[in-house]
């Protein structure tokens, strides 16, 4: 695995999930194969191990810029977009998005949301924002344009995996194509999930609490 050591909060600062100028998604090279129990299922025509996901989802490909002498992508920024690898490498492993360290605090993982994403007293939150460490919790809520500087901030106990933001494709006279793409997560398990082509990698929040950012690290500084 490639070393992480990187100084989070030196000017010009960019979360490395964020997206890069030159970053582009593969050549369409997608087929459509039949697969156990005569049901279809998508693929490339040139796949890897590393083109599905742990739970057996096919993932869109997407280029990645050069590293830097911190092993930080390189390229002007695309503030709004996140890279499909590298934010499904953070969400996995629960790894900050700006500096790809562990995220877990002695309290649990900050996660946040936009400032009008959920009501206060929603019970279910699902995201694809990966979890921030302490360090650069006021970055990522800074940086982030959803975020608007003012973000939503869960401690969360437990996030476990929730399913998967993508393209749904079917297959018809001109070959491969596309059938949907939901504003909404398909969970795992879901029976469209075997024709489906992932971009964001989603958790569910539970075990959590709504908590005022400055309130949150003050907190985090005395169990630290």
């Amino acid at each position: 695995m490639n070393p992480r050591v990187r100084t989070a909060t030196e000017p010009g600062l960019i979360r490395y999930v964020t997206l890069r100028q030159g970053e582009e998604g593969a050549p369409d090279n997608l087929t459509i194969r039949i697969g156990p129990g005569r049901r279809p299922r998508l693929h490339y025509r040139d796949q890897t191990v590393e083109d599905w996901d742990v739970r057996g989802v096919l993932w869109g490909r997407c280029s990645q810029n050069r590293r830097d002498k911190r092993n930080m992508p390189t390229g002007t920024p695309l503030w709004r977009l996140m890279h499909p690898a590298r934010q499904r490498e953070t969400m996995q492993a629960l790894l900050c998005q700006v500096c790809v360290q562990p995220a877990r605090t002695p309290s649990g993982w900050i996660f946040l949301a936009g400032p009008d994403d959920y009501e206060p007293d929603d019970t279910t939150v699902i995201t694809a924002q990966p979890p921030v460490c302490v360090r650069n919790v006021r970055a990522a809520a800074r940086l982030c344009p959803h975020l608007d500087g003012r973000p939503m901030v869960f401690l969360v106990q437990s996030a476990p995996l929730h399913g998967v933001h993508g393209t749904l494709y079917g297959y018809g006279q001109g070959g491969v194509h596309v059938v949907a793409q939901p504003d909404f997560p398909l969970p795992y398990g879901h029976h469209n999930l075997p024709t489906f082509l992932a971009s964001q990698l989603v958790r569910r929040l539970r075990s959590f609490r709504l908590v005022d950012l400055d309130e949150l690290m003050q907190h985090l500084q005395q169990v630290a």
